[in-house]
């Protein structure tokens, strides 16, 4: 009897023509839609205006891009820096190689600069992207599968990841690591959409539960990976890392729960106009100068009702004026 097993695709690039279309980028670029398009929803019924949340990810993305492959470099820079490697390759993020880490570090202070130039706050934004991110993940994960990498362990189980021969690679059935993280991610989002109608999470803390939730998986899948890692007392860096950041995460819900309970209103500010003027304020003006019109018309009726009380008031003067010359 034959091993059942998942099969890897023979290639990881389809060429549309002159075009090469790498299956890692189309997984990212997928992730970047369902995040932008499902948190828009959720911005929407938070109070927020549709397409805050696309304006914000122009800013978000690119800086997590960097971030996350900024953190796979520093992180595995022998894989571009020893010795018979070429450094050039750490610019090659079609080939691999994203640290969830580094995109999510860098792409808050991304987000952070879109959100002050919308003028609404980072942590109620974060709050209504959180699933959505998670959602993103679970697709890119699928990249992993593309390029045959990170992969786990050897196993016989019906599920295994068949994996080809490779540079750096051998032969065999393996753990399908980036499947499990990829349903952990969907089981993710949907806790944080739970939890966020049950208790309804305010103030960052939908986010903050996001990342406790993903790095509370994290772990245990890291454990099961078998690619070269640098070790910190013979644990996993990125072991270490989601350890660390799930104590953090889960710090920040109980802290913001008593600092700030509750969840705060969506009121987002007037919209921009391409050449940066204020539309609403520009129709607010309009309304300032019907305003002015009226008033200037307004002050010279009142003025001509006062000069007629004057009047009015000094006709008695004048008259007793006028009684008091003939009684003179």
């Amino acid at each position: 009897m034959d091993l059942a097993y998942i099969p890897s695709p023979s290639t990881g690039v389809i060429d549309l023509g002159p075009i090469p279309l790498r299956g890692y980028a189309f997984c990212i670029i997928i992730g970047v839609f369902v995040a932008v398009w499902f948190g828009n929803k959720r911005w929407i019924a938070r109070g927020g205006r549709a397409g805050t949340v696309a304006d914000i990810a122009v800013w978000a993305v690119p800086f997590g891009l960097v971030g996350g492959r900024l953190y796979h470099v520093i992180t595995d820079y022998q894989l571009y820096f020893s010795d018979g490697e070429n450094w050039v390759d750490a610019f090659k993020i079609w080939q691999g190689g994203l640290g969830i880490w580094g995109a999510i570090a860098l792409g808050a202070v991304g987000a952070w600069i879109g959100c002050r130039r919308r003028g609404i706050p980072l942590p109620a934004w974060a709050d209504a992207l959180a699933p959505g991110i998670a959602l993103a993940q679970a697709c890119g994960r699928w990249g992993n599968w593309f390029n045959q990498e990170l992969y786990g362990k050897p196993t016989d189980v019906p599920w295994a990841l068949k994996i080809s021969e490779g540079p750096n690679r051998v032969a065999g059935t393996y753990h399908p690591t980036f499947l499990y993280e990829s349903l952990w991610c969907i089981g993710v989002a949907l806790l944080v959409i739970w939890a966020d109608r049950r208790f309804r999470l305010g103030h960052g803390r939908a986010f903050a539960l996001y990342v406790a939730a993903y790095c509370a998986g994290r772990g245990w899948i890291e454990y099961m990976r078998v690619d070269e890692a640098h070790h910190i007392l013979g644990v996993r860096l990125n072991v270490w890392t989601a350890g660390i950041v799930f104590v953090l995460a889960v710090a920040y819900i109980v802290i913001s729960a008593k600092v700030r309970p509750g969840r705060e209103e969506i009121v987002e500010p007037d919209a921009v106009d391409a050449e940066g003027g204020d539309v609403a304020g520009d129709a607010d003006g309009a309304g300032d100068a019907d305003r002015d019109a009226v008033s200037d018309a307004a002050p010279d009726t009142d003025g001509d009702t006062g000069h007629a009380e004057d009047s009015a008031a000094e006709a008695p003067e004048k008259n007793g004026t006028a009684e008091a010359a003939k009684n003179g």
